[in-house]
């Protein structure tokens, strides 16, 4: 493998023992993106990558990215956003709902990179070990807008905002009655898979979605959070030993702590919002090693987000 460094490269670790490094929300279909995603170098041939979801629509950027990323880095780790779920008309693939799913799962077993469908693979490096445990969760409309009981009312309450994610036309469920019935059955079988894991190796929780409420709280149009997770997984980084949480999806890059545990929002996010933040915490997020908790300002710093 040819690793040299370059505008996207991580700065280089101590000791060139690697690192677990981070990113989401890749978004290559949108051409200014697809510089930052060919500028993303490791440090050192030992580096592995977390890619939290939402690389691309269609299947064949996904597949680009993922393909070119498994080729830099030691080992890619990926778990899909709702972007890659979407059944775009231009798209040659017209799979749908979980067909999808396991097509891209395939795509990925092709080029190497690890699922949530696999085993979690151990992170031996600074920091390690840890098991690094991608996760598909979706949501189920349990982040309500505020004063709404139901998911029927959340979305009305939405409506009149103005406010409509994409997925309510081009995610499909396929096939589950609805998207919070497949939400349902992911979030049983990662909790099936969790709760079998060895105590003893703490775990890296990488989903598309955050697992807490929290982080919603900053976007700019709070209505959104409905399409961002679900209750179900609310007390997981308590539950289970978990030495930090990595996910994308609000396009706030940020670190945050709930109940000592580190989460991490690693996105590039779309051209119009990089360009006006730049990318303050850099292109790649370094989870492992991690030497010191942050002041509290530099965790909770963010910027409000609109989608």
């Amino acid at each position: 493998m040819n690793h040299p460094n370059g505008p996207g490269a991580a700065a280089p670790g101590a000791g060139g023992t690697g690192r677990l490094l981070a990113v989401s929300d890749l978004h290559v279909g949108m051409a200014e993106n697809r510089p930052i995603v060919e500028s993303l170098r490791p440090s050192g041939d030992q580096d592995w990558l977390i890619v939290a979801g939402d690389v691309a629509e269609r299947l064949d950027d996904v597949e680009w990215a993922l393909g070119l990323l498994a080729e830099r880095f030691a080992h890619v780790v990926w778990t899909p956003g709702n972007h890659e779920l979407w059944t775009p008309a231009k798209d040659p693939v017209q799979l749908r709902g979980r067909a999808r799913y396991e097509r891209l799962v395939e795509s990925c077993r092709r080029l190497g990179v690890s699922t949530p469908e696999d085993p979690f693979r151990v992170w031996r490096g600074p920091g390690g070990p840890v098991a690094v445990a991608p996760l598909f969760l979706l949501y189920d409309y349990t982040f309500r807008v505020e004063g709404t009981a139901t998911k029927e009312e959340s979305l009305a309450r939405a409506r009149e905002a103005g406010i409509v994610c994409t997925d309510e036309y081009m995610l499909h469920p396929d096939p589950y009655p609805s998207r919070e019935d497949w939400c349902r059955a992911r979030v049983a079988e990662a909790e099936r898979r969790l709760a079998a894991h060895d105590r003893s190796v703490p775990l890296v929780l990488v989903g598309h979605w955050p697992l807490v409420r929290e982080p919603t709280s900053v976007l700019w149009h709070p209505q959104f959070a409905q399409w961002c997770g679900t209750e179900l997984t609310a007390d997981w980084h308590r539950r289970f030993n978990v030495a930090a949480v990595v996910y994308g999806h609000l396009h706030v890059p940020r670190t945050t702590w709930y109940d000592g545990v580190r989460f991490e929002e690693v996105s590039i996010g779309y051209p119009r919002e990089w360009r006006r933040r730049g990318h303050p915490r850099g292109l790649l997020r370094e989870i492992l090693p991690y030497a010191t908790r942050p002041r509290a300002a530099d965790a909770l710093s963010g910027e409000a987000a609109g989608r």
